[in-house]
């Protein structure tokens, strides 16, 4: 048992916190609490308490002393809460403030989600252990001696494995059912078909012909099926048979495991995950948690939530939990310092519904099974709000007043200098750093890598007046796909998923692209590195950006259909500009960037304002009709081996006004953390000039292979199968349209240009399948 010992405030003494510490008078204006994992038997000390006590103990205190600063110290150990620490307004009413940290800086606080285990081991076979286990509830994750163990799984856990640290299409085959006796309470584990994300089934019966009965997928807000190869079932027993693999039968009361040879253990320390959050700030925007801060204190083992992950976002791919390790959600002025999040089974920190001026700075955030840091708003918030990409309204419905309907969102407040990695270890719908439903967040001086999905993530337009400032963002994309280093989608309250419909309906109604989108996001000063997309991606109707001193090491830069984007001043390297299906009068403007290939445009008719005053490898690399004042030639880099792409007084490219900017700032700031960061990749650069495609006439029409990451995701395929119509003349069979992609033709599946051209030198007549505005439909 973990005891709480309060300091009789009455008395006015104060514990000695260590050699030397002062004493504080009766009428000084902090009061100080101590938290002890012993019992310390001192007069001074008349009010104890268990921990599930100490917010109840603060809530007397806070009543008494309202103006009055309040620390809670913890002396060094791990605290096992039986229950979350749930603060509310009552204990923050006043103007006193209350921070909880720990005793002496040389001691490591963890307060744990987990549960520790008295086992009594004893070999059963194959290098298995088993140990009686009755408790009232199952879990998901367990640590032995603080490491993360892996549950029963097939494949076996593979750490060079790109997908799910092992992934097979035979995972939940008929074969292999059939050699399970009790699958039930069993877990799938699949990317989404499209690889935006992933879902979890739990296993709830077989049928008689050993196909799964299964429960869950909801975890995707674009509901398109699991993948047929990255996919892998946990908690079988019979799949257990590899070193740190586990198994708990509840109903048997029995737990198993399969130690490595080093390990001696009996005395292994065991805990299992239980509780999904530790520290819950839970207040309302007319009487909000005030004046709470978390110092120094570390975070670890809470339960995992994917199946919990269930509430959808505004359009976008997301659903959500709302809840971490530590919750805020109602919040003012409230901050988590210097804290270490760690081994926790869901998101880290949560920023819930109504905030003003949260900060989360100077965090160790690594191994969590969700998101790290979000920010998310309630839909209450939004107007007319809508929540599946396929949702569309019509203009009567759409309520026309600019910006939000309630203040239930997360307002000023910041992430900063956050060391962020290895998220997403069990969900892949996360980011390091994801915002939703939010104004003006501040993101700045993190540095984000080794996560499967976006670094940073904005999901709608709501509201905007984010800066996103001086972060370093590498090792991203690593298990999805068709996503960015940095990615967004604007699916806002006018957007609809029929581009030619929307683009109708703007340029009638041009104010409507700022009824949500009512501050100018700002990116600058980042390096962002992605390997299987781009560096920054500006998806879906991403509006109202300004883009400038980025150094994009890999992926590029994209820009889908959108309004009012300013990228200026930015070095692409090894890559180019990904323009995708521009609307008239987006206003976008692309000036003054340094961009190592070609432009990589497509569906494009339309170049926005102004696509000019660039600089380019070569001649042949610039893309008309753009670019009449733009240069070529050698940039002049002053020393890329270092990272350092700031371009020499000589260089030409300072003649079409591109400035240099600093290449020393990007992530984090404390040298504790900057001592434990990986470095991002440096490219070692490649002179591109881009080759044009080779376009196929077919019926008077241009095709193409689909050939691209660009051209699958503005088609909106799950894979390179099918033909790119570039362009179709007038009459053309069936009635295909430039930007379609054939599917099908008669009864023929079409994978490539020469397929079609097989099957339609037979076939005149038959049916056409292609997919237009990322809907499939059947051309008669």
């Amino acid at each position: 048992m973990r005891t709480v010992y309060l300091l009789s405030l009455l008395t006015g003494l104060l514990l000695s916190a260590r050699p030397g510490h002062a004493q504080k008078k009766k009428n000084d204006k902090t009061l100080s609490v101590y938290v002890s994992r012993q019992h310390v038997k001192q007069k001074a000390l008349p009010l104890h308490y268990a921990p599930e006590q100490l917010p109840e103990a603060l809530k007397t205190l806070r009543k008494k002393y309202p103006d009055k600063d309040i620390t809670v110290y913890f002396r060094g150990g791990t605290y096992y809460l039986q229950q979350p620490l749930v603060l509310t307004p009552e204990h923050t009413n006043g103007k006193g403030h209350t921070i909880f940290r720990p005793l002496d800086a040389a001691e490591t606080v963890t307060l744990s989600g987990g549960q520790p285990l008295q086992l009594v081991w004893e070999p059963w076979k194959d290098g298995i252990y088993k140990a009686a286990l009755d408790l009232p509830y199952d879990f998901d994750l367990l640590y032995i001696n603080d490491e993360q163990q892996i549950r029963a799984r097939y494949p076996n856990y593979d750490s060079s494995a790109r997908h799910y640290n092992g992934s097979a299409a035979d995972a939940i085959s008929p074969a292999r059912v059939k050699t399970w006796k009790h699958p039930q309470g069993g877990y799938v584990h699949a990317l989404h078909s499209g690889e935006w994300g992933g879902y979890h089934y739990r296993i709830t019966g077989v049928n008689p012909d050993y196909s799964l009965q299964l429960e869950g997928g909801y975890q995707n807000n674009r509901q398109m099926g699991m993948h047929d190869t990255h996919r892998f079932v946990e908690n079988i027993l019979e799949e257990l048979d590899a070193a740190k693999e586990w198994y708990y039968d509840r109903a048997g009361k029995t737990l198993y495991y399969k130690p490595s040879s080093t390990l001696q253990l009996k005395k292994a320390t065991v805990v299992a995950a239980h509780l999904p959050g530790i520290i819950e700030l839970k207040g309302s925007a007319d009487n909000p948690v005030q004046h709470i801060t978390v110092r120094d204190i570390r975070f670890a083992h809470t339960a995992p939530t994917f199946m919990d992950t269930r509430e959808p976002l505004l359009r976008s791919d997301w659903t959500i939990y709302r809840g971490g390790a530590v919750l805020l959600d109602g919040t003012r002025d409230c901050k988590i310092e210097g804290c270490t999040f760690s081994y926790n089974g869901g998101n880290a920190v949560f920023v819930s519904n109504y905030n003003r001026g949260a900060v989360i700075s100077g965090c160790h955030i690594h191994h969590a099974g969700g998101s790290g840091i979000s920010f998310v708003g309630n839909p209450d918030a939004v107007r007319s709000p809508l929540f599946e990409y396929n949702e569309s309204q019509p203009l009567a419905a759409i309520d026309t007043v600019p910006g939000p309907a309630t203040s239930h969102y997360p307002d000023s407040c910041i992430a900063y200098n956050n060391l962020i990695y290895r998220t997403g270890s069990i969900e892949k719908q996360t980011a390091g750093v994801q915002i939703s439903m939010a104004m003006e967040i501040t993101v700045s001086h993190n540095t984000i890598y080794d996560v499967p999905r976006a670094g940073i993530n904005i999901s709608e337009g709501t509201w905007g007046g984010h800066l996103i400032a001086y972060n370093d963002v590498f090792n991203t994309v690593l298990e999805t796909g068709d996503h960015g280093a940095f990615n967004s989608w604007g699916r806002d309250r006018y957007w609809h998923p029929d581009r030619r419909h929307m683009d109708s309906l703007v340029a009638a109604h041009p104010w409507l692209i700022r009824l949500d989108a009512i501050k100018t996001n700002v990116l600058r000063n980042n390096r962002f590195r992605c390997d299987h997309g781009w560096d920054i991606d500006l998806d879906d109707g991403s509006s109202n950006y300004h883009i400038y001193n980025n150094v994009c090491l890999n992926g590029g830069l994209k820009l889908r259909e959108g309004f009012y984007r300013t990228v200026e001043n930015n070095i692409i390297l090894n890559n180019s500009f990904h323009p995708h299906v521009w609307f008239a009068n987006s206003h976008d403007i692309f000036r003054h960037n340094i961009v190592t290939a070609t432009y990589k445009p497509i569906g494009i008719k339309y170049w926005g304002d102004e696509i000019d005053y660039n600089f380019f490898p070569e001649m042949s690399a610039i893309h008309p009709p753009t670019d009449k004042h733009s240069l070529a030639g050698d940039p002049m880099f002053t020393n890329p081996e270092r990272g350092n792409y700031q371009v020499k007084t000589a260089s030409a490219a300072l003649t079409t006004g591109f400035r240099n900017f600093s290449m020393h700032d990007f992530g984090v700031v404390s040298p504790a953390l900057q001592r434990i960061a990986k470095k991002a990749p440096l490219p070692v650069l490649q002179r591109q000039t881009g080759a044009a495609a080779t376009l196929t006439n077919w019926e008077g029409a241009q095709i193409k292979n689909i050939e691209t990451l660009g051209e699958r995701s503005a088609a909106g395929l799950t894979s390179n199968n099918g033909v790119y119509v570039i362009s179709a003349p007038p009459g053309l069979r069936h009635g295909i349209q430039s930007g379609d992609i054939i599917l099908q033709l008669g009864n023929k599946p079409i994978n490539n240009v020469a397929d079609l051209i097989k099957a339609s030198a037979t076939d005149k007549t038959g049916k056409v399948k292609v997919l237009r505005n990322q809907v499939g439909i059947v051309l008669e």
